[in-house]
């Protein structure tokens, strides 16, 4: 029996539950003195566990070690990289995170299909208006749809112009297989909290060959790409996670098919509701679906109240609800983004949870159409 009281998580794409082996060895490592970059034998055994990370991360997306820069997280990646185009012709797409969309006002907009997916046609045609793109950057999944880009196709017709390639992987991380050569991308940023690591602790790896550009000045650490006294447990954590998420590909399947399931149920509730993505690649764990008629700030009290957590599909500024962007991109109207939910599962995610979240949804449901 489902204990009514014990909170439901499903907002995994906002940040994952730290695992708990991961926390054991940052516990364990924040008990040891050490700088990474001393050299006496605290700070060679700190150095240790940031090189082991590194290993662990280049596997992740099948890089060398020396490719990976760890950082505090993907937004700080995304502006390192983005920063280095200043000035320069800039492609993002629509359906970007705001580290990527907000970094460069003079970024030109790339268009969405109504289903997520890059608007390939369109990507070329802007290709051609003008001088060469200097960056294009695409996310590989997107937050809010989990919709998976053509990342390859993206990558050659960037390399026919001459343009890098950045994506943004933190929600691909762990979900899909990731391997940067094969991708084609120039660029890769990943954050360890959406992997089941730490948050603050990210990595941003370069295609060999490529001069890596810097953000942070003022020490040596990173190969003096990044300065900052290594945040040690945190990289080992996320070391872990990277390896964690590689070697727990295979439990995707069981993940999906709970998501599909859900999204089943919801649909047989409330046939009016809206799923976005579904004729799409999509990653097994996210479903962004809309409640025509109902805001999504009052669907999320009402779930929070039974104890189930998720997000809406919107961003939320200085206390003001903002239509989600990535779905006015996709063309859905506003009444609709103002809607829409976000229900991200990820490892520890069980059958009792969805059976959970489903009784709530459709309590929720029930009273919004009470006298309706």
């Amino acid at each position: 029996m489902i204990d009514p009281m014990e909170p439901v998580y499903l907002d995994y794409n906002a940040s994952a539950p730290l695992r708990p082996d991961i926390l054991a060895l940052m516990t364990d490592i924040w008990h040891r003195p050490g700088n990474a970059s001393s050299v006496h034998g605290f700070g060679r055994t700190a150095r240790k566990y940031v090189e082991e990370a590194r290993s662990r991360v280049a596997e992740l997306v099948g890089v060398k070690p020396a490719q990976v820069i760890f950082n505090s997280g993907a937004t700080e990646g995304n502006n390192t990289v983005l920063h280095a185009y200043q000035g320069q012709r800039v492609l993002v797409s629509a359906i970007e995170h705001p580290s990527v969309l907000y970094v460069l006002p003079q970024a030109e907009t790339i268009p969405v299909t109504q289903d997520g997916v890059i608007d390939l046609d369109a990507l070329r045609q802007l290709i051609e208006q003008g001088e060469p793109p200097a960056l294009i950057s695409v996310m590989t999944v997107n937050s809010e749809t989990g919709v998976i880009q053509p990342i390859q196709d993206i990558a050659k017709l960037a390399k026919a112009c001459g343009a890098h390639l950045h994506t943004d992987s933190v929600q691909a991380a762990g979900r899909i297989a990731l391997d940067m050569t094969d991708m084609g991308v120039d660029y890769l940023t990943l954050s360890a909290h959406k992997m089941g690591g730490p948050q603050g602790v990210g990595a941003l790896i370069v295609r060999r060959g490529l001069d890596i550009p810097r953000y942070i000045l003022g020490g040596s650490q990173e190969s003096l790409k990044r300065a900052g006294t290594h945040n040690t447990a945190g990289i080992a954590g996320m070391g872990l996670a990277a390896e964690m998420a590689r070697q727990g590909l295979q439990d995707y399947d069981r993940i999906r098919n709970l998501r599909d399931a859900m999204e089943d149920a919801l649909l047989g509730i409330a046939p009016e509701a809206r799923i976005f993505g579904t004729q799409a690649p999509r990653v097994g764990n996210t479903t962004d679906i809309a409640l025509p008629g109902v805001d999504a700030q009052i669907q999320m009290m009402a779930l929070d109240l039974d104890g189930v957590a998720v997000s809406s599909g919107s961003a939320c500024s200085s206390g003001t609800f903002k239509p989600s962007h990535v779905l006015k991109a996709m063309g859905a109207e506003e009444n609709i983004c103002r809607s829409a939910l976000r229900i991200s599962l990820g490892y520890g995610t069980t059958a009792s949870d969805i059976d959970r979240f489903i009784s709530a949804w459709k309590k929720m449901y029930m009273t919004t159409r009470v006298g309706s």
